[in-house]
Formats: C-alpha cells, sequence, structure tokens
C-alpha cells in the first residue's frame, strides 16, 4: 500500500481543507511588497517564488494573512443584509486567499525540506491556525447564516458547497453552547500543539534510528551501489570507514530483503521497532496517549460516544461499524493466508538447517527465497530494469499520455526549493497548457518518510486558477555515478503518487474546497490505486522497463513471472495493513478514558482482539510511529486504504471486461471520477462508472484471497 499524504504531515495544511480562523491579535506584518507570500506569484500558474521565500518571511506573512481574514469573516458575520449564497457561502469560500498561500507553501517545506526554524515556527503557531479555524467554525452568527439558506433553491456546486459549509461548521461544533465551544477552543489547540510536537519528535527518531556497521561484510546480499550508498551517508554524517543504513517510515526496511547476515538483519528490524520508545528526546509515547485521550474528550463534548464515530460521518463509510465490518471480511482469509506463508518459510528455514524460528526480520529474506523458488524469480533479476528516471519518464509519463493523452515537458526557468526537485510544465490532450508538476525524488534527513501529493496552488474555475502540484518521495539518491534501480513495489509507488496527481490536474470545479482530491478520505486513494495498474500494463512495462546498462527491454519471460508473482505474500502484505487499519480504529473506537492503556500494552490487547496479533507479521506501523494517525490527517480513516483498495478492484474488474485500460475507458473514469472532484454524490458517480454498488468480491479475489466460508 502506498503512502500519500494530501494535506498530510502539517496542521498548517489545514487551509487547503478550509477556511481558518485565529483568535489572536497578529503582530505587525511588516512591508507586503518585499514579502513573496503575501501576494500572488507572478510566475506561471501562481508557481511559488522559492527563489525569493526565505525562513523568515513565514512568520510576518503568517501574521498579515490571519489580520487580514479575520476582517473578511467579522464582514461576513456582520452582514446586516439577509444571508445569500453570494455574501454568505460564496464570501467564506473565497476568503482567507493568503492565508492558504502561506500555508501550503509552508506545510510542503516542513514535510520535505525541513529545519529548526521552521519547526519552531511550525511548534508555535499550531495552536494559533487551530484558534484561527475555531474562530471561524464555531462562529455562531456565520453558522445561522448557513442554515438560513434554502438549499433546494440552489443547485450544482452552489448546493454542493452550502452542503459541505453546513457539515463542516456542525462537525466542528458551531451548534454547542458557549461554555462548550471554549472548552472545544482549548482541546483543539491542544491537539495542535501535540500533533506538530508529534510529526517532530519522530523525525528526531527516524534520523536517530540510522544503524551503523563497521564493515562492508555485515551488509553481504545488499547490491554494490546500496553499499556505496550506505558508506557515503556514514561520511555525510561524520562516521566515515561505517557504513549507515537509514529508517523509513514503515516498520518493515528494504535492506531486509537481501541482507544475508541475521544479525544485521535484526539489528536494523529492532532499530525500526523502536525508533520512538527509547526515553529520548525522540519518545512518541507520552504525546500519543495524550492525544488519544482528547481526541476521545472532543468526541464526547459533540455527542458522540467515540472520535471514530465523530469522524466518519463525511466519510464513505459513515460510520466505524461499517468501516470495520470491511477490514473484518478480508482479515480472516488474509491471516489465514499469511500464516500458510509463515509454514512455507519455515520450511525453507528447516531445509536450510537454519536451527532458528521465523521472526518478523528474517520473513522478507526467506519470502524472496520462497518467491524464487516458486516462480524463478529473483529481485535482483528486476531491479537493473527499473531505474527511478527511466519508470518515470518512460513509465509514468507514457502511461498519462496514452491513457489520458497528457504531455509532459521539463521547465528549467522555475525556480526550485531544493536542487534535487525537478519542475515539469503539464500539457492535455488538446495541447493546451493545463498545470505546473513538481517532483521531489530523493530521501532527505530533513524529510518526512514516505511518498504523498500536494497541492501548491488548487484549481478553481472561479478563482481562475489552475493545478500546481507536488510529488515526493523517499528514493536513495545516486552515488559517484551508480544508477538509482527500485523494486517493483517501488515502481508502483509511483505509479500510485501519480495517480493522485492525475486527480489534481483533472481538477474541473468552480471552488477550491471541491476542487480534486479534496475527497473523503476513503475515496481519495481509490484514483491513485487504479493508477497502479498501469505499472503492469503490457505496453507501458516494456517501454519503460530497460535494462541500466544494456537498455535492453525487459524478457517476456521475467515479465511473466512478475504477473504470476502478484499475489504472493498477499497474505502477509494484507495482513500488515489490516494491522494497522484495526489499531487506528482500535485507538479511537475507545469510548470510556478508562480502556486506553500505554502505547504498547494497547496495540498488543486490540490486536489480539481483532485476531491480528502474528507474531511473525508485525503491523505496518507500531503504534509510536504511526503518523499518518497521531501527526496527520488519518486518525480514525487509515481504514480508508482498505476501502480505496475494494473500489478500486471493483473498478479495475470493470476495465478488464470491457478491453483494458485503453483511452476510451479512462476518458470515461476522467468524466466520471477524476474530474469530479467532491461536486458531486461520489457513491452515484461510482455506480454510474461500473454499474453497481461497491461489493467485497472483487478484492477477494483479484488480491489472491478466498472468502470465508
Amino acid at each position: 500500500m502506498k503512502h500519500l499524504s494530501i494535506k498530510l504531515f502539517s496542521l498548517m495544511s489545514l487551509s487547503l481543507l478550509t477556511a481558518c480562523k485565529n483568535g489572536q491579535e497578529p503582530a505587525a506584518a511588516g512591508n507586503t511588497s518585499q514579502n513573496p507570500l503575501m501576494q500572488k506569484s507572478d510566475l506561471q500558474y501562481q508557481a511559488p517564488r522559492f527563489d525569493l521565500i526565505k525562513d523568515e518571511h513565514f512568520k510576518p506573512a503568517f501574521d498579515y494573512a490571519l489580520k487580514k481574514h479575520d476582517e473578511e469573516i467579522e464582514k461576513i458575520a456582520n452582514n446586516a443584509e439577509a444571508p445569500t449564497f453570494q455574501n454568505t457561502v460564496l464570501a467564506i469560500e473565497t476568503s482567507g486567499e493568503d492565508l492558504a498561500r502561506a500555508t501550503m507553501i509552508f506545510s510542503n517545506m516542513t514535510a520535505a525540506n525541513t529545519n529548526p526554524t521552521l519547526q519552531k515556527i511550525e511548534e508555535q503557531y499550531a495552536p494559533i491556525f487551530s484558534a484561527h479555524s475555531d474562530k471561524l467554525y464555531l462562529n455562531s452568527k456565520i453558522y445561522q447564516r448557513i442554515k438560513a439558506l434554502d438549499v433546494a433553491k440552489l443547485q450544482g456546486e452552489d448546493k454542493k458547497l452550502t452542503e459541505y459549509y453546513l457539515q463542516q461548521f456542525e462537525m466542528a461544533g458551531a451548534n454547542l453552547d458557549d461554555a462548550a465551544k471554549e472548552k472545544m477552543k482549548k482541546l483543539n489547540e491542544q491537539l495542535a500543539t501535540l500533533s506538530t510536537q508529534y510529526n517532530n519528535k519522530l523525525l528526531v527518531a527516524r534520523k536517530n534510528a540510522t544503524v551503523y556497521f563497521d564493515s562492508e561484510a555485515e551488509l553481504e546480499g545488499l547490491s554494490k551501489a546500496e553499499i556505496e550508498a550506505a558508506k557515503a551517508k556514514a561520511k555525510e554524517e561524520g562516521k566515515a570507514g561505517k557504513f549507515a543504513i537509514g529508517i523509513i517510515n514503515t516498520t518493515q526496511q528494504p535492506p531486509l530483503m537481501t541482507l544475508k547476515n541475521r544479525a544485521s538483519r535484526e539489528k536494523i528490524f529492532t532499530a525500526s521497532w523502536k525508533r520512538a520508545e527509547k526515553g529520548d528526546e525522540g519518545d512518541t509515547r507520552s504525546i500519543l496517549e495524550q492525544m488519544a485521550q482528547l481526541r476521545l474528550e472532543k468526541a464526547q463534548l459533540m455527542g458522540k460516544k467515540s472520535f471514530a464515530e465523530w469522524k466518519l460521518q463525511d466519510q464513505m463509510a459513515k460510520t466505524p461499524e461499517a468501516a470495520m465490518h470491511l477490514l473484518a471480511e478480508i482479515a480472516t482469509p488474509a491471516v489465514q493466508r499469511a500464516k500458510e506463508e509463515a509454514k512455507d518459510i519455515q520450511r525453507l528455514i528447516d531445509a536450510q538447517k537454519g536451527g532458528f524460528k521465523l521472526e518478523p526480520w528474517d520473513w522478507d529474506f526467506y519470502a524472496e527465497q520462497v518467491r524464487k523458488a516458486k516462480y524463478d524469480l529473483d529481485e535482483s533479476q528486476i531491479r537493473p530494469y527499473f531505474e527511478v528516471s527511466t519508470v518515470l519518464e518512460k513509465g509514468v509519463f507514457f502511461a498519462a499520455q496514452q491513457m489520458y493523452g497528457i504531455s509532459f515537458k521539463v521547465r528549467q526557468d522555475l525556480p526550485l526549493y531544493h536542487p534535487d526537485v525537478v519542475a515539469y510544465e503539464v500539457f492535455d490532450r488538446d495541447g493546451k497548457s493545463m498545470a505546473i508538476y513538481y517532483l521531489d525524488f530523493y530521501t532527505r534527513d530533513n524529510k518526512n518518510g514516505g511518498a504523498w501529493m500536494n497541492n501548491l496552488v488548487n484549481q478553481s474555475h472561479y478563482l481562475k486558477q489552475k493545478p500546481v502540484i507536488i510529488n515526493v518521495f523517499n528514493f536513495a539518491k545516486p552515488v559517484d555515478g551508480n544508477p538509482s534501480l527500485i523494486s517493483f513495489d517501488d515502481v508502483t509507488t509511483m505509479f500510485h503518487e501519480f495517480g493522485h496527481t492525475l486527480h489534481g490536474l483533472f481538477a474541473n470545479q468552480q471552488y477550491t474546497s471541491l476542487s480534486g482530491t479534496s475527497v473523503p478520505r476513503d475515496y481519495v486513494e481509490f484514483p491513485s490505486q487504479i493508477n497502479e495498474h498501469a505499472a503492469l500494463d503490457p505496453i507501458v512495462l516494456k517501454n519503460y522497463a530497460l535494462h541500466y546498462k544494456t537498455k535492453e527491454v525487459i524478457p517476456q519471460a521475467l515479465i511473466d513471472k512478475i504477473t504470476k508473482a502478484a499475489s504472493f505474500n498477499q497474505g502477509y502484505t494484507i495482513t500488515e495493513l489490516l494491522a494497522a487499519a484495526t489499531l487506528d480504529m482500535a485507538w479511537h473506537s475507545v469510548s470510556n478514558k478508562d480502556d486506553f492503556k500505554p502505547a504498547n500494552d494497547f496495540e498488543q490487547a486490540a490486536l489480539t482482539q481483532y485476531g491480528l496479533w502474528v507474531k511473525e507479521v508485525p503491523t505496518r506501523y507500531h503504534t509510536p510511529y504511526f503518523a499518518h494517525i497521531w501527526g496527520g490527517g488519518y486518525s480514525a480513516g487509515y481504514y480508508a486504504y482498505t476501502w480505496s483498495k475494494t473500489l478500486d478492484y471493483n473498478v479495475y474488474d470493470w476495465f478488464k471486461a470491457n478491453g483494458g485500460m485503453t483511452r476510451a475507458n479512462c476518458d470515461r473514469f476522467r468524466q466520471y471520477i477524476l474530474s469530479v472532484g467532491n461536486s458531486v454524490d461520489l457513491n452515484m458517480a461510482f455506480e454510474e462508472m461500473i454499474g453497481h454498488k461497491m461489493e467485497v468480491a472483487p478484492y477477494l479475489t483479484n488480491a489472491g484471497l478466498k472468502a470465508n466460508k
């Protein structure tokens, strides 16, 4: 499963979802004409002036934008005229323009290229932005103005936007009494502060978890390029002569697949698992335990029994019970399959006279051997055909051109926030320019883990804005002329994240709050998961899977092996994902604060209760470093990946039944799914696309699982 984060890694990005409001007096704003954040960029499509933006610009920009937005909101609230769509809903939607611009850029910087100065600003302004949001969404005057509108008389996006804001105000607590509102404000400020502190601690934890080895022999099994990269990383960190292996955000780590030294594997796995629970400056447990309790308190203040019940009101699932039902339907056959896979691996270990029981740090190494035996497929045979730049240009971009007719041109004239970043202009099927796209490929210590897509400028016909989008990854940077070779799983990650980009590129809405990827969490992954299937499209695959040395196309025999092995290890993969989703829902379904336990104890009890505590299959995210739910927007929402994947498999079956991912079929997908944003009933759009409601059977079939009888 891939790790998007639209508006994920910073509370600053709240502005992408809402227009915010601040309850504090701002400081002097400074000279607006000299601050590039306080005015629209003069570059194409308002692409950010990264060449002019400095760290010191953010605080005065925030203060200026908050003050200006305060004035706009007060004007709406105190308007003496009768409420209309234009003077109330549209006025809210178009307010806070400067704030949105500054926070979107700041959110990207703190996620992809942060530093101590930005982290301090982030912690300082998290509660300020929370209070600002509350000043709008807890505003009784504005809420009453929206309620006074006759929604039945509105049409299209005007109606949808009005319904959207009414729901947002009510979920925020606009209908609470004054005392409850004050309590809500304090809770929101506390949660905003804690979330930011969590993110910053986790960045420290990840960096401190780097594993150092004294000899190349300890890294036997890694490629020459990987060993050279580890040596270079250690030297950069002042440990010349050693070898450094960095930790990515998931539990399992890429080197575990090929490392032959079992002690080295255990060392890396342990560093990953315990990264944020060492009692140091990177320990997150106290913070997340506070957050869980505060979220429950917030939900119960709103009259809901749990945070999950409150959070899922505007999602496709609607209720925690519906989400958990889907997870349970898939979990039973997935765990059964994982246990069968574990037996296969143990038999191999025993056959090799290993003399030990399978542990989590052994799984990937021996699973790879089982895969070789079953499918004659060796990861080392595959990687030379997946050089990262070739996968992008001849794979991801080529597929987009074949499926949707869009094309890309490198823009060397646009300023960048880091030398690794590349900028492109995107052209639609009619040849007209449609967007600016940035790509940030390589891992850095000051970058959050994972991969994601964000908008830097949101599409809006009303505002005459075209999208400016970025994809961020964490691939290893090439060293000393060596290529950056990636696994096929990494290849699908690239296609996945670009699927989010397509969702943003094809946005065709009047209003930013309904535009592109501004859809429910359990729907937003669906379009990107569909794009993953393009990675194995025969025409696309043969265009990008080129040997980095010989430039030869990947042999058909190897393609056949990849295809046949597609369902291999799915028990493990799905179980670790469902464990994370269930763990998230367990934390946020607590209805009595006395039921909370210390983080690790709570985790084990929850996974045991739901039959997902499988010793050899650790959860994809251990509670202390589960950034999606503590530092991002997926609290009570990590199930969304599975819900979206079920939607994906339903539509993918439709594609297969109707001739594949042809231009005609993809144009239909663009029409019903990619271009509508949140401007229509999404369940209806989905059903119109394929002719029936979502069913679980396609998931079980495509994933190679059997339904529980």
